[in-house]
């Protein structure tokens, strides 16, 4: 840190002229200014400055040590300069994973307008059902849903998230519809990515296992089996709502609906977020419920 002190005070007298001004600028004393620069001449073994009351001029060795010295001082300021744009514009590369439907239907939409409003940004995006280890794997936000296991990792939510459990009217023509959680053992229930559906009674989460002889990891998947009255299905109001308004699908249970299961972008916890992350996710609170369904 001494030296460059030294050297910081040595650049300034020579561009300013004089060890005042060199003083001022640096917001020390003239005597300090004198001090630091007859201890970097010390210390390099040579005189940088042919001193009289009237001016200061640059020896040979001062004149060759400053060029070299103001490069230094060049590249530090670029250095600060490109610092500062990168914490004002987005840019780099944004690595995002998310569930493969929400993510195709809504995040993968947002995150390409907000490409082009940003084009120097390079977006990987990466979609997969299965839990994603977010700094394991290198990426820089996950979306999740449902509720969140604790965690180091920040948290914003982006929406609400309901679960509804569906039959089709046809289902339900050959089936009494449930009233509790109980009789689902009764029913043929649509098995997907969990054995486990969510409820809540009496402001607890319960967590009950179902069974059946159809299961597939897909959501779509999941929704033409309810819709063709093969049973019982647990699936978020995303893929739901346009059949629940137009009574292709019924829903039940809802006494027992979880009312904690939102949708959260989650990136790791940074002293300094990088405007990418930052940005990006204000972009998906702002606008995603400009395209999620009504219901």
């Amino acid at each position: 840190m001494q030296r460059w002190d030294r050297i910081e005070a040595f650049v300034e007298v020579v561009r300013l002229g004089t060890f005042s001004a060199a003083a001022r600028h640096l917001k020390v004393s003239t005597s300090h200014i004198s001090r630091l620069v007859s201890q970097l001449e010390n210390q390099l073994g040579v005189q940088l400055l042919y001193r009289t009351t009237r001016q200061i001029r640059l020896t040979d060795a001062g004149a060759l040590y400053v060029e070299h010295c103001r490069h230094l001082f060049d590249g530090l300021r670029d250095a600060e300069q490109a610092i500062s744009e990168l914490q004002a514009s987005p840019q780099g590369l944004l690595k995002l994973t998310s569930a493969t439907t929400f993510g195709e239907r809504y995040i993968a939409p947002l995150v390409n307008d907000f490409q082009r409003l940003h084009p120097q940004l390079e977006v990987h995006m990466h979609f997969t059902n299965r839990p994603v280890e977010l700094i394991e794997e290198g990426f820089d936000i996950a979306i999740r849903m449902g509720v969140l296991k604790d965690s180091s990792l920040i948290a914003r939510r982006l929406c609400e998230r309901q679960e509804y459990v569906v039959g089709s009217s046809a289902y339900f023509r050959q089936a009494p519809r449930p009233h509790t959680l109980s009789e689902l053992s009764q029913h043929r229930c649509l098995i997907g990515s969990r054995p486990n559906w969510l409820f809540e009674v009496n402001g607890q989460r319960r967590e009950v296992k179902v069974e059946g002889c159809w299961s597939a990891n897909s959501g779509p998947a999941l929704l033409d089996a309810a819709l063709k009255g093969l049973g019982l299905a647990q699936l978020p109001d995303y893929y739901v709502a346009p059949y629940l308004a137009s009574g292709e699908l019924v829903s039940v249970l809802e006494p027992f609906q979880h009312h904690d299961t939102a949708v959260w972008a989650v990136y790791p916890r940074h002293r300094h977020l990088s405007p990418k992350i930052r940005q990006l996710v204000d972009h998906l609170v702002d606008h995603i419920d400009t395209l999620l369904p009504a219901y």
